[in-house]
């Protein structure tokens, strides 16, 4: 068995609307070893994005601990894990968050640049990375010149550039027809096997299920094992 990348135990998140305390996770726990690759399922609204951001450090727990690496992640501050997730997280969202004005190439050099990576080394990564999302081709197109499903391909090469310990992707194959979808997942397992990343996604796609090492499902803030 893998050593663990990543521990959660007992996490609680909830938030007040008005008067009223909306509970949106429920006494999580979850263990992700490094050199997996780990879906989460389950219906809109069930508390997967929530999840999703306090693994990645873009929220922190009311209660409960999170252990990525040697990083107790529920205790440091918003300095601290900004600093994490530039150097060891790698993130795919919906709404790709690539800079409008900038090429594919540029957009994936930014990642680079902002993650510290040596300038005489972003050449040859950048162009890795669009090669295995098959975008090399169109590296010189700004995102409105490109559809929605090669967007969120640049969005994945961008994420994966820096070479991160934890790749986190939110419905990554959404806007992907079933071949490059399947393409996508026979990427992340290169990366698995190959670039020694753990990965951890949401998807609704019950076809890409049986690509996962594990399975977990969210029911009303809770966490259950497939």
């Amino acid at each position: 068995m893998e050593p663990s990348l990543l521990t959660v135990r007992g996490v609680e998140r909830s938030f007040t609307v008005g008067a009223q305390k909306l509970t949106i996770l429920k006494n999580i726990d979850m263990h992700i070893p490094s050199r997996t690759l780990v879906m989460l399922k389950g219906r809109s609204g069930s508390g997967k994005t929530t999840l999703m951001n306090i693994i990645g450090g873009l929220d922190i727990p009311n209660a409960g601990t999170v252990q990525f690496l040697q990083y107790a992640m529920h205790t440091l501050n918003d300095q601290q894990r900004t600093h994490i997730r530039r150097k060891e997280i790698g993130f795919i969202f919906q709404t790709y968050a690539l800079m409008p004005l900038l090429t594919a190439y540029e957009n994936v050099e930014l990642t680079l640049r902002m993650s510290g990576v040596p300038r005489k080394l972003w050449k040859e990564r950048i162009l890795e990375c669009l090669s295995k999302v098959g975008l090399a081709k169109r590296a010189h197109h700004r995102p409105s010149e490109l559809s929605g499903g090669e967007q969120q391909r640049v969005a994945i090469a961008k994420a994966i550039a820096p070479k991160p310990k934890l790749l986190l992707a939110d419905e990554p194959t959404a806007e992907l027809d079933t071949l490059m979808g399947t393409t996508v997942m026979a990427v992340f397992r290169e990366l698995i096997t190959q670039e020694n990343m753990t990965i951890c996604m949401t998807t609704h796609d019950p076809s890409i299920l049986e690509v996962a090492d594990d399975v977990y499902e969210m029911v009303d803030g809770t966490l259950h094992a497939r």
